[in-house]
Parts: structure tokens; C-alpha cells; sequence
């Protein structure tokens, strides 16, 4: 895709310790493992990207009204990387957004032309993407290919978890392109779980694809795909309860630092569990199971147990993973 970019890698990225990891699958009694797929999404907001420019000759200023979710940080760019202006000679107006999930995060050409064309012109100039534009051009999300091993002794504790991901980042960088498949993502692979040894590999690719970016929480809802759908497999190829497994391995003491930077300061995973077991009433499904098969009607049901990391930006947890800024 680019030739400064061999074999269409972007980075190659790692975190954990792959010795300790490898240590622990020499004593595991159990291996499962796993291919999977985060399928690519593409957004469809309530309302398209619209961008309008006005340039101010009387006073060298610029006026972009545009549909964004964070119009400081597009200032910011637009200034600072793009030169449309000095700071402040630019000032951007987010209206009604119309829906966005993180696709109307990020700065556009659409944008900066609109501002460009209104000084070459000397008039306003407004743009509004179609629907059909909006699905080719618009950031996407997920696209990760995932290969994952996870140990387990005798007892169906977890000894240690092996990932190998490849994120398929597009033809070109976007914003938090990079952070995605990486901060948010590997650093969350411990999940709920008291995990001793984790080693995540990150390959970032070119593709001839529309740029992947933050979309619907950005990482973390991958790496709990990738451990919640480990676990649940666990549990079926062990012959045991789904969530008497995720209780058994549940962090239960704090502070806990986990092996990929993050550390958890306090938690209750067994009473939320409980919760929501109760809720859904986990103890008679078995009774709803077989009334809806007599009806010649399939019932099924399924557990998540997630954490999320919010506004991890400055932190020690960030600054440890070599980010400047936050």
C-alpha cells in the first residue's frame, strides 16, 4: 500500500512477558484455544458529516461549523498539524452532531477544504456527505484477526494467556488508529480475571480499506470478546458451568496489579454476577429451555463479564506506555 511500509506493516507491538507466559503454559494441564474474528463495522450515525467554512478576510479568521464529537481536538489538529491557522485564528462550532460513536471524532479533508474554499472564493462553503459516502469514508471500527491460547491447571484456575491479534488499521493512519489496537485493547486482556502471565502481540496492517479508528468503546469491547468468548469455551470443552468458571477465577483481592500495566483498585466481580444471575433468573433456564424446545422453539443464554478502562489519559499507566500525550 505505501513503500515505506514492507510487507504493509505499520508497528509491530508488544506487552507482558512472554518467558513468564511461556512458563506457565509449560505447567498448564489444560490448553484451550482459539481463532477469532472482530468483524469490521462500519457506522451509520443518525445523521451524515456535514462541514461548513467561512473565512473572515476583514480579520484572517476561520469559522468551521461541523458535525463533531469533540471540536476542541479538532482545532487543535487543524491547527497544529494541518496549518489551517493559528489557534487563534480558528475557531470550530459543533451544532447538533447527529449521532456519531467515535466516527465523528476525527478531522476530515472534507473539513479543511471547506475552510480552504472559502478564502479562494470569498463566500461560505458548506458540505454534506451522503449515505453512501458516508459508509466508504467514514472511520470504521473492530477488524481484528485473533489468535488466543489460554492455560489452566488441574483445577481450572488460569495460569497464563497467550494473543496474537492482527488489527487491520486501513490504507491510512487515522487519529487514535494506533492507541486503539493497543492502549485500549491489550491493556484490558486480563479482564475480570486473576491471570499470573499474559503476553499480547499487536501487528497493525495496511489494507485497501477504509481507516479503522475509535468506535463503540474502542478497543476494550475486543479484548472482551476475545476473553469472554476464551472463557465460555473453557467452560464447554471442561464440562463445567460458565459461571462457576469466571467466579473461580475472579480477582477477589485489591489492589491487584495486573501483567499488562493496568492496576485495579477495588472490584466486587461474584456479587455483580450474582446480580445479574438472579435478574435473569440463570437458575431457571433450564425449565424455560425445555418449554420453548416443546413448542419447537430454541432457547439459548449467555454471560459477559467485562471492565472497562475510562480516561486512562494522563496517567502513570499511560506515561509507562511510552504516550506523550493523553
Amino acid at each position: 500500500i505505501h513503500p515505506e511500509a514492507d510487507n504493509n506493516l505499520i508497528f509491530d507491538w508488544d506487552i507482558g512477558n512472554a518467558d513468564d507466559t511461556a512458563a506457565a503454559f509449560g505447567k498448564a494441564a489444560h490448553v484451550v484455544k482459539m481463532d477469532i474474528i472482530n468483524n469490521r463495522l462500519v457506522p451509520n450515525a443518525m445523521e451524515p458529516r456535514a462541514a461548513l467554512g467561512h473565512y473572515d478576510k476583514a480579520e484572517d479568521h476561520y469559522t468551521c461549523w461541523t458535525t463533531s464529537q469533540n471540536p476542541h481536538v479538532a482545532r487543535l489538529v487543524m491547527s497544529a498539524f494541518y496549518n489551517v491557522a493559528p489557534e487563534n485564528k480558528l475557531r470550530v462550532i459543533a451544532p447538533d452532531v447527529g449521532g456519531g460513536f467515535g466516527s465523528k471524532i476525527y478531522i476530515y479533508p472534507e473539513e479543511i477544504v471547506c475552510l480552504w474554499a472559502s478564502k479562494k472564493t470569498g463566500v461560505p462553503v458548506k458540505w454534506v456527505a451522503d449515505r453512501t459516502e458516508s459508509f466508504l469514508t467514514d472511520a470504521h471500527g473492530r477488524d481484528h484477526h485473533t489468535h488466543a491460547e489460554m492455560a489452566f491447571d488441574k483445577d481450572h484456575r488460569i495460569l497464563g494467556l497467550k494473543v496474537e491479534t492482527q488489527a487491520n488499521l486501513g490504507a491510512y493512519m487515522s487519529l487514535f488508529s494506533s492507541a486503539t489496537p493497543t492502549y485500549l485493547y491489550a491493556t484490558l486482556l486480563s479482564g475480570q480475571y486473576n491471570i499470573p502471565a499474559i503476553h499480547a502481540n499487536v501487528k497493525a496492517i495496511y489494507t485497501n480499506t477504509a481507516p479503522v479508528d475509535a468506535y463503540r468503546g474502542a478497543g476494550r469491547p475486543e479484548a472482551t470478546f476475545v476473553m469472554e468468548r476464551m472463557m465460555e469455551t473453557a467452560a464447554r470443552q471442561f464440562g463445567v458451568s460458565p459461571a462457576e468458571l469466571r467466579r473461580k477465577n475472579f480477582v477477589t483481592a485489591f489492589p491487584h496489579q495486573t501483567p499488562v500495566i493496568m492496576c485495579y483498585d477495588a472490584g466486587d466481580y461474584a456479587a455483580s454476577l450474582d446480580a445479574a444471575m438472579q435478574a435473569s433468573d440463570y437458575a431457571g433456564f433450564a425449565k424455560r429451555k425445555a418449554a420453548a424446545a416443546n413448542k419447537g422453539l430454541l432457547r439459548g443464554i449467555g454471560m459477559s463479564c467485562y471492565i472497562e478502562a475510562c480516561g486512562i489519559a494522563p496517567s502513570a499507566a499511560v506515561g509507562s506506555l511510552g504516550a506523550g500525550v493523553g
